[in-house]
């Protein structure tokens, strides 16, 4: 009787209080990591070791979604906007994703991660894309947690570019404006097959959406944290999903 109810509850790895009931764990989990710069210059860094300390919570982050059982855990990495930071700044940004997917990417492959990436490649430099590319095709049989990182990535430019792909359908008489509905418009996202997140966590203290997955957040729990994102721990994690859990998600209805 105590395993069968004790089979009912995640009990977390950290030293937490959290009892997490494993029936109701969010399939999609997104996050807004930020605090970054502030994290450093608290501490009279420069911005740019924030970024890299940020390194270490997306390893800890996702290790602890994939212990909880989520599917899929969307990172918001670079916004469209973040080109208007310092020339410096963006560039060590740019670089970040091959010495994390160098130190990082045979643990992942290990534990059965797949990795992803949405977001407007055009933009991006070939040293930013090829390791990528590479964590994509080395992991694209994993079976495990789906880890999506958002670069470069701007949702109100994705739902325009997918207005224009509907638009070609119609003109080219591939769709008639009657057939156009949500799923229409879905298929056309960067998240096309992947279902909407249930839970939406920001650090820093920001109360914003931040042109980050407008469409798909719409009926997503938001949960929002004073802690910039490099102190950002399993521990705040298990926190966000147990308020999570306390929530009923109606949808709209009673």
């Amino acid at each position: 009787m105590i395993d069968r109810l004790w089979s009912k509850f995640v009990k977390p790895s950290s030293d937490t209080d959290h009892n997490l009931a494993a029936d109701n764990v969010p399939e999609h989990v997104a996050i807004i990591m930020d605090g970054n710069g502030r994290w450093a210059k608290s501490r009279g860094l420069p911005r740019i070791s924030g970024h890299h300390s940020g390194m270490k919570a997306v390893k800890q982050i996702t290790m602890a979604a994939d212990r909880l059982g989520v599917k899929y855990l969307t990172l918001y990495a670079f916004s469209t906007e973040n080109w208007k930071r310092p020339k410096a700044e963006v560039d060590f940004l740019m670089r970040l994703p091959q010495e994390f997917l160098a130190i990082e990417l045979d643990e992942l492959i290990a534990n059965n991660v797949q990795v992803r990436v949405m977001g407007h490649r055009e933009a991006l430099p070939e040293y930013t894309i090829a390791p990528l590319e590479e964590a994509i095709a080395k992991t694209a049989s994993n079976t495990g947690l789906i880890l999506n990182f958002a670069l470069n990535y701007g949702s109100r430019k994705e739902m325009t570019d997918a207005v224009k792909l509907i638009a070609e359908a119609v003109r080219d008489g591939q769709l008639t404006p009657e057939q156009i509905d949500e799923s229409i418009i879905e298929e056309r996202l960067f998240t096309s097959g992947m279902p909407d997140p249930d839970l939406l966590i920001r650090t820093s203290g920001e109360l914003r959406l931040s042109n980050f997955m407008l469409w798909q957040l719409a009926y997503s729990e938001m949960w929002f944290t004073d802690v910039y994102w490099p102190d950002f721990s399993e521990n705040h994690f298990y926190e966000a999903i147990a308020e999570y859990q306390r929530r009923a998600r109606r949808y709209g209805g009673l």
